[in-house]
């Protein structure tokens, strides 16, 4: 079931991704993979923005703007 749910996300995230390098296309898919719980966080925070009525890519940036710090972070931790 896993490795199905993993397969699935990555289709996904390639498809956001299009027109993206195909080494930061990979870059990006481990960070997300390294990180499930972060990043479910922000799509949880974002979905609670879009209920509130603010627009989708609004609540985005608000979002990254704020755990931009955090994800600074994750991003150091993959490059090593």
């Amino acid at each position: 079931m896993a490795f199905f749910k993993n397969f699935l996300m990555k289709q996904m995230l390639k498809r956001q991704l299009k027109g993206v390098p195909e080494s930061q296309q990979e870059q990006i898919i481990a960070l997300v993979e390294q990180n499930p719980d972060f990043f479910n966080s922000i799509a949880q925070e974002v979905d609670a923005l879009t209920k509130q009525g603010r627009d989708q890519t609004a609540a985005v940036m608000e979002v990254m703007r704020k755990r931009q710090g955090e994800l600074q972070k994750l991003m150091q931790n993959i490059k090593r």
